[in-house]
């Protein structure tokens, strides 16, 4: 099978570009032929459609991303498939996904969505993205440990927990700082690392969670970082940590989560979307419950998604803005893992274990290699 990649190439240190890239490494190890090329429009993507024929492209995005990965290759004869996630909503090309063959979504949750906004779901298959275990993985070196705690202003006494994201907002931060005041009264020694990358977002929301912070009194244990990092810096990090958080507000599936996981850490997060699918509650970590979904009832719709003109939509079924996790589902499982260190020993080989048996990124890729054969009758 010859196979067409659509994703943000070369690679980024962004989740997007990683699935695609994970993808077109796992179809390589798969024994199959395999292109790479950026999503957007180009000669060299023209020319991979026009002459190079392959039997499909897949594309790695969400719903925006329709004309450059469904609509494109349809055009020239080539049969898309999309692996997408969500934003929460399916706002555009109901008619371009309905005449897809074959879809996957990262999630059981994406897949929700998709179905709850007019999609016809036969054809979509809920698979997880995959890591490269062999990049993130428990490092035995105590010094570069001790060096990037150094760095960041860990002390070696202090457990560290950690948040990535492009905003740690939405990663569940301001739910984990509330959750870490209460902790403060009962275990003092612990630093909360919220690592985000350089965006307008992420500035407009750190001055609330630093204000948050100081008004709870643990402004001095928190620590912020704004940086772009790659991946295999960022396994540096999270091996200096001793748990990973992330009670997100809205993910489709989380994959620095299961990179954490690959790394031998217990993971904090929410029992809800893709973390509810890729954490074990009490085995590979903790999902809080959820205390709040907020929804939306109406929503603006711009010309960029593909619309003639700006204006509001209300909906049939109102829209998922944004979850919110239990504060003292977090406080409590927080603190266990802080001050058991064998429990968070356990769970963490477990978690390692999970990630290499069920979301290894070769794992993944010949499942989707396998069920593209089937559905699309390839050889």
């Amino acid at each position: 099978m010859k196979c067409l990649v659509l994703y943000a190439y070369p690679p980024e240190p962004d989740g997007q570009s990683l699935q695609g890239h994970m993808l077109y490494k796992g179809i390589l190890n798969a024994n199959e032929q395999a292109m790479p090329c950026h999503f957007k429009e180009s000669i060299q993507k023209e020319f991979y459609l026009k002459h190079m024929k392959p039997d499909v492209s897949y594309g790695i995005g969400f719903w925006g991303n329709v004309p450059d990965i469904v609509i494109e290759p349809m055009k020239h004869g080539v049969t898309p498939v999309p692996w997408f996630n969500s934003d929460g909503w399916v706002a555009n090309y109901q008619k371009e996904f309905n005449k897809l063959d074959l879809m996957f979504t990262t999630s059981e949750w994406v897949k929700s969505v998709y179905k709850r906004d007019g999609i016809d779901v036969s054809k979509i298959v809920p698979m997880h993205i995959g890591v490269d275990t062999d990049a993130f993985y428990p490092k035995k070196d105590t010094n570069l440990r001790k060096a990037v705690r150094d760095m960041i202003g860990v002390k070696e006494k202090e457990k560290m927990i950690l948040t990535v994201g492009g905003d740690v907002t939405s990663k569940g931060a301001q739910e984990m700082i509330r959750a870490l005041a209460q902790i403060d009264e009962e275990f003092k020694d612990w630093k909360y690392v919220c690592k985000s990358w350089p965006s307008e977002c992420a500035d407009g929301w750190r001055d609330t969670e630093i204000q948050l912070a100081d008004e709870l009194g643990i402004g001095d244990k928190i620590i912020f970082i704004d940086d772009e990092f790659s991946s295999e810096f960022m396994a540096d990090l999270l091996n200096a940590s001793d748990v990973y958080a992330a009670p997100s507000r809205l993910e489709g599936y989380g994959m620095i989560q299961v990179e954490a996981m690959a790394c031998g850490k217990p993971v904090i997060s929410i029992n809800k979307m893709g973390p509810g699918e890729t954490i074990i509650h009490n085995k590979t970590g903790f999902l809080a419950n959820v205390a709040q979904e907020i929804k939306l009832q109406s929503e603006w719709i711009y010309p960029w998604m593909g619309f003639k003109e700006k204006k509001k939509v209300k909906f049939d079924i109102p829209k998922t803005l944004a979850y919110r996790a239990d504060i003292e589902d977090l406080r409590k499982y927080t603190l266990q893992l802080l001050t058991d260190d064998k429990l968070r020993e356990k769970m963490g080989k477990q978690a390692r274990k999970h990630v290499l048996e069920n979301l290894d990124y070769r794992h993944i890729a010949q499942k989707i290699v396998d069920i593209t054969k089937d559905r699309l009758d390839l050889k």
